[in-house]
């Protein structure tokens, strides 16, 4: 009888201890979003101590949007989202409101997010009335059979959705209109490679992991400075600008698109990860100071891994970026 109490009492407690090594594997992952506001020539000096704490404040603004949705228990994907959008919506970034002017003088907008759960992933690229790029991404991975929109199907696949648009003016800041002046003039010596490295890239992206051991990629750009016909850089290109894979890590980059995606930078970080087991920042350092730079490219990448290890990794002067999680909250701009 004893014996019979014994295996009873047993099959009772089971589930308890199960749902108790459960609860304590969740409270054990490291809950961490990772942002970036793009890399370029950002050596120190560059900006007055006001332009700087406005930058500042700007991408802890985004990080503590986006860890609050985690802290909340909310999905890795929603804490990218509403990170992503603050800076899209901020004057200060190449994305959305602060985007650059193509040749022709328009902003045109890309954006791409993967969740690393399902490998789902959305992209948009082209678009120049969309507020939120991301959220339009966000809507093609959700509820459409396809990866990628791009132009006027792209909004019109928004108006659809119900997403937010905006005119074009709304793009449009003073400062990169006189940027985008300033480009045409040097354009006058028909050599493109002699443009500063400033005209070649800006990025805004985000990384998390959540709660239920989750990873989300996300990011959003304006392009390149008198970018022409059309032209789409790496941003919206799933494993060139974006990639997450709960078996590996997170990506998003940010640099000279035609670069990214001839090396496939996001997906070879995280296949050095998957299949040879690098560390993120081993597989960042590889990808960024050897195959990229050795081609001649400059960027850099965030990556985040499924237990909350973090690279932020670039060969350029600088990169806006920034990190929070149970005991990291920072963010910086110069190459320090």
């Amino acid at each position: 009888m004893l014996k019979y109490l014994s295996l009873i009492a047993a099959a009772v407690m089971a589930p308890a201890s199960a749902l108790a090594q459960s609860a304590n594997s969740i409270e054990a992952i490291p809950i961490t979003i990772v942002i970036h506001g793009g890399a370029g020539a950002l050596a120190p000096g560059r900006y007055t101590p006001e332009e700087e704490a406005a930058f500042q404040a700007k991408l802890a603004e985004a990080l503590d949007a986006g860890y609050a949705i985690l802290e909340g228990g909310g999905s890795s994907l929603d804490a990218i989202s509403a990170a992503i959008v603050l800076m899209e919506d901020s004057p200060l970034f190449n994305a959305g409101k602060g985007a650059v002017f193509t040749r022709d003088g328009k902003n045109e907008l890309d954006a791409s997010i993967m969740d690393g759960a399902t490998r789902n992933a959305g992209a948009v690229a082209g678009v120049t009335r969309i507020k939120n790029p991301i959220k339009l991404a966000r809507e093609v991975m959700e509820n459409s059979r396809h990866v990628m929109f791009a132009g006027e199907g792209a909004e019109k696949f928004a108006k659809e959705r119900g997403l937010e648009t905006a005119k074009p003016k709304y793009f449009f800041t003073n400062h990169r209109w006189r940027a985008y002046k300033e480009a045409l003039a040097k354009e006058k010596s028909r050599d493109e490679s002699a443009l500063p490295h400033d005209f070649k890239y800006g990025t805004v992206g985000a990384l998390a992991l959540d709660a239920n051991g989750n990873l989300a990629a996300g990011t959003s750009t304006g392009g390149m400075t008198l970018k022409r016909y059309g032209r789409v850089g790496d941003a919206p290109i799933i494993g060139a600008g974006t990639f997450a894979d709960n078996n590996s890590c997170a990506v998003s980059s940010t640099g000279w698109g035609e670069y990214f995606m001839r090396l496939t930078i996001a997906r070879d970080i995280c296949a050095q990860v998957e299949y040879a087991g690098k560390t993120v920042d081993d597989a960042a350092d590889d990808v960024i100071h050897n195959r990229l730079q050795n081609l001649g490219g400059d960027g850099g990448v965030i990556v985040l891994g499924p237990n909350g290890d973090y690279a932020m990794t670039f060969n350029s002067a600088g990169m806006f970026r920034g990190v929070k999680n149970a005991s990291e909250n920072w963010v910086a701009i110069y190459g320090e």
